[in-house]
């Protein structure tokens, strides 16, 4: 198979769905003749036209709103936020249009469009932009969430969300855009709510999304070389969230951590651990532990940004210490 990059993937999804369907149009910063801040886009101005890759000005509030209107009248709109920390600007959009909508008129009108870009840290470019936002999101009725962790899952899953009547959040990593990854050039898509077991285990749950998942590899590799043999479950969408998967793991291996890149107080990491205490309970053999950033914002200085970032090690010792090996 075809070796592709992240990028690669996501612009896959969206050109394989604007050839099929002329009510899909992309509007963002840069989207149209630069092809892209991440060169997410490129060569598609060429393909489709100004009328569809829609450059805006730098005005979140502005070209969200223009976008949940297109949607609301027939489009269906992909808007590229170049970071999801600009798109606090434009949240109300967001929240009190695209997700309430559909339910404050009684389903007579639905919102199709995504909204698409960069989330959580990115190396040293402060707190103001190493935000992640899936637990904010997720939060909220009417919005589906989705944190893909490789090029494949990313392609198949925005091909899901461009399909899907509904809004969708749909968050990447500014770090995994050169990630790489055999994938295949038929088409398919992967449905919303379904984790993937990425890596088989006995000993422990780790339970990990986004690029924690390749933090969380790391820390397996390395746990079973000392006999520790964790499985890996990558949620891929946030809401709605595989929980069945995970119960079911963790009633195999009796333990689990898991792995955020969000704050530790009422972040998904907190949501998972209630689901797994409430349907789990009885075959626990330790308590579920997190391993998520610290209660302070983004630090720029790199040794302190590296400290502040979850680890392989921090995921070694809470394994070490939900099998009581510390």
């Amino acid at each position: 198979m075809p070796v592709k990059q992240f990028r690669e993937a996501i612009r896959e999804a969206m050109v394989e769905e604007m050839r099929k369907d002329e009510s899909i149009i992309i509007m963002g910063e840069e989207v149209a003749e630069y092809n892209g801040a991440y060169k997410v886009t490129q060569g598609m101005l060429d393909e489709f036209g100004g009328k569809r890759i829609i450059d805006t000005p730098i005005s979140e509030l502005g070209f969200a709103g223009i976008g949940a209107g297109a949607a609301m009248n027939g489009l269906r709109p992909i808007i590229e936020f170049m970071t999801f920390n600009f798109a606090l600007v434009g949240i109300d959009q967001i929240l009190n249009n695209a997700a309430k909508i559909r339910y404050m008129s009684g389903g007579q009108i639905s919102f199709p469009m995504v909204f698409r870009g960069p989330n959580a840290s990115a190396g040293q470019l402060g707190a103001t932009h190493s935000v992640a936002f899936e637990s904010l999101y997720g939060h909220f009725p009417g919005l589906k969430v989705m944190y893909p962790s490789e090029p494949y899952d990313a392609k198949g899953l925005l091909k899901t969300a461009i399909r899907d009547n509904d809004p969708v959040i749909f968050l990447e990593s500014e770090q995994m855009y050169a990630m790489k990854q055999e994938m295949p050039d038929e088409e398919y898509t992967i449905p919303l709510g379904v984790g993937k077991i990425k890596r088989e285990g006995k000993d422990v749950t780790i339970v990990a999304h986004g690029k924690m998942y390749h933090v969380a590899k790391q820390a397996a590799e390395q746990l079973a070389k000392d006999g520790v043999e964790a499985e890996i479950i990558d949620p891929r969408t946030m809401k709605p969230f595989d929980f069945k998967m995970v119960i079911e793991s963790v009633k195999k291996t009796n333990r689990c951590v898991i792995v955020d890149e969000s704050h530790p107080f009422a972040g998904m990491a907190s949501e998972i651990g209630f689901i797994i205490q409430r349907d789990a309970f009885d075959y626990l053999d330790a308590p579920v532990l997190r391993v998520c950033l610290p209660d302070v914002p983004a630090p720029f200085a790199k040794n302190l940004f590296e400290k502040w970032l979850p680890s392989p090690k921090e995921i070694i010792d809470a394994v070490n210490a939900v099998t009581y090996r510390n």
